[in-house]
């Protein structure tokens, strides 16, 4: 069973209820008839158990907050009907970024540095589109992703930062994000000039590296967003890594590990330049495209 934000919160809950009440995964599963592995499965975000088992577990765990047992059953409910990941746009997102498109969708705060490539909440559509073009999916295929799903998904990530109650978002970007060009000169334009819109809402804030600042370590050469997610009961505020390389994903909610990266990110905001240096230096960066031959006017 895919792992969902709504699964993962759940598993957090059911896990600080037992800690609470001193009870073993283990025991838990004898009160209810079921087996050790199914409660830690459920724990781990990736099993389930039916709405009168969770409601019968939690009260002989001593919850009587009747509120909160209906925030439970709620988080139980997948609001992922079957098949809701492979129709449309949707079948773009692979199966280990489905996690974090659900993640981002509840989340509070996203901090996310970027190398090379703008970070996707960040792209321009004409920069999605320079991204995957190159990757022109088989037209034997009918079932292929196409550029258009591409664009589609990313757009809609994308609109969490637009809506009501927005998270807050705040990224590091090397300047190499915005020297790197795709789809050339005005595609790159529409792309910087797009970050100074973004720039200018109260939950966006973005900070460049440049080249002439001397990183603190490591940090600017790794993809990864620190996601945070309001708790909805007891367990705390859910803190994960988000870690993308080259072909895989990787969360991490181990304290200590997304600690150091809090860190990082923490030591790579002071260096950066201030948000309000960032626009300038991006503005300098439009104006030199906007002089280039390659614009037409």
């Amino acid at each position: 069973m895919a792992r969902t934000a709504r699964k993962v919160l759940l598993g957090r809950e059911i896990d600080a209820i037992l800690r609470r009440a001193r009870t073993t995964q283990a025991e838990a599963g004898k009160m209810i008839g079921v087996s050790q592995s199914r409660i830690a499965a459920v724990i781990a975000g990736t099993g389930n158990l039916s709405a009168q088992a969770l409601d019968e577990l939690v009260r002989e765990l001593g919850v009587t907050d009747g509120g909160y047992i209906g925030i439970l059953l709620d988080l139980r409910e997948d609001s992922h009907r079957r098949g809701f990941w492979n129709t449309g746009y949707r079948r773009a997102y692979i199966e280990e970024l489905r996690l974090l498109v659900d993640l981002e969708d509840v989340a509070d705060r996203l901090r996310e540095t970027g190398s090379e490539i703008v970070p996707g909440l960040l792209q321009h559509e004409n920069y999605i589109r320079a991204l995957h073009e190159p990757l022109q999916p088989d037209p034997e295929d009918p079932d292929a992703v196409t550029v258009d799903d591409y664009v589609q998904a990313r757009v809609a990530r994308q609109r969490i930062l637009l809506k009501r109650g927005a998270p807050e978002f705040h990224t590091i970007l090397s300047e190499s994000c915005l020297r790197r060009a795709y789809g050339g000169d005005a595609v790159m334009l529409d792309q910087i000039a797009h970050l100074l819109e973004l720039s200018k809402r109260p939950n966006i804030q973005i900070q460049v590296m440049p080249f002439t600042h001397q990183a603190p370590g490591a940090g600017m050469e790794d993809r990864y967003i620190l996601v945070r997610v309001p708790s909805p009961g007891a367990a705390g505020d859910l803190e994960m890594a988000v870690i993308e390389a080259q072909g895989e994903i990787r969360y991490i909610d181990d304290k200590p590990a997304v600690a150091i990266r809090d860190k990082i990110f923490s030591r790579l905001t002071m260096t950066a330049l201030s948000p309000h240096d960032s626009r300038q230096f991006m503005e300098h960066l439009v104006r030199g495209l906007r002089s280039r031959p390659t614009i037409q006017r």
